[in-house]
């Protein structure tokens, strides 16, 4: 897989959250998939989307 630099400040700026609220909140979806009923996704989808998520909370907060 080839690995790409993202500016997720841009991804930020198009909302009206600072970098700290919008990792925040970031951080609060991967704690939803927590509580996601059985049988709603598949284990591995979910795993991946919570490895992303935290891949960007952690570059928003260098």
């Amino acid at each position: 897989m080839k690995k790409q630099e993202i500016d997720f400040s841009k991804l930020v700026n198009d909302c009206s959250l600072s970098p700290e609220e919008f990792a925040k909140c970031l951080d609060l979806g991967v704690e939803m998939m927590f509580y996601i009923e059985e049988d709603t996704f598949d284990r591995k989808d979910i795993q991946n989307v919570v490895f992303a998520i935290k891949r960007i909370i952690d570059n928003l907060r260098k």
